[in-house]
């Protein structure tokens, strides 16, 4: 069971390359994503206990070496964000067919978006999308009645208001099953 989740973001694949080894080699943390982002950069995301996650964080920053963009470190995150990550969340019908959607300029501050959003309400969510192949955004998609999708969605943006990284948000109330098809 992870615990908190850790976030990299470097200007330089060649870079991404060394701070995902020091990270790796730092603490017993699990590896989640680590990949080429758009425009250029790489990203490195991890999981595991607090402490861990803290020591090969330090360790990742210290490799950085003036390419790192941003950076997040999580404690207590929901354990629904690591499925969604991964995108493997069964979605089944729902109480409700609402959906909601968060979409935001940057993976760290989908990630914060996510954890606030699911532990606001009873919702399902089914896709954390980290900032491949749409211009380095991220976006959220989470499904289940509207009151709880609302609720859902205004925390999560909460969460990320200040720091101008939101991008856009939605709720659709009685949304077609189109919209879901890909992931039934």
């Amino acid at each position: 069971m992870t615990g908190a989740v850790g976030m990299l973001e470097l200007s330089s694949i060649a870079a991404g390359f060394v701070v995902q080894d020091a990270v790796l080699k730092a603490a017993d943390v699990e590896l989640l994503v680590a990949r080429t982002i758009c425009p250029g950069k790489y990203m490195i995301v991890i999981g595991g206990k607090v402490g861990s996650v803290k020591a090969a964080m330090e360790a990742g920053l210290s490799a950085s070496k003036g390419f790192l963009v941003e950076q997040l470190v999580l404690p207590n995150i929901d354990q629904a964000i690591f499925p969604a990550i991964s995108g493997c969340v069964e979605l089944v019908k729902t109480k409700g067919n609402a959906l909601g959607v968060i979409e935001t300029f940057s993976a760290a501050s989908i990630l914060r978006a996510a954890d606030a959003a699911v532990k606001a309400a009873g919702v399902t969510l089914f896709r954390v999308h980290l900032s491949m192949a749409v211009g380095g955004k991220g976006f959220l998609l989470l499904a289940g009645d509207v009151g709880s999708v609302t609720a859902s969605i205004n925390s999560g943006v909460e969460t990320i208001k200040d720091d101008g990284m939101l991008v856009n948000k939605a709720v659709i109330s009685g949304a077609s099953k189109e919209l879901f098809k890909e992931y039934l």
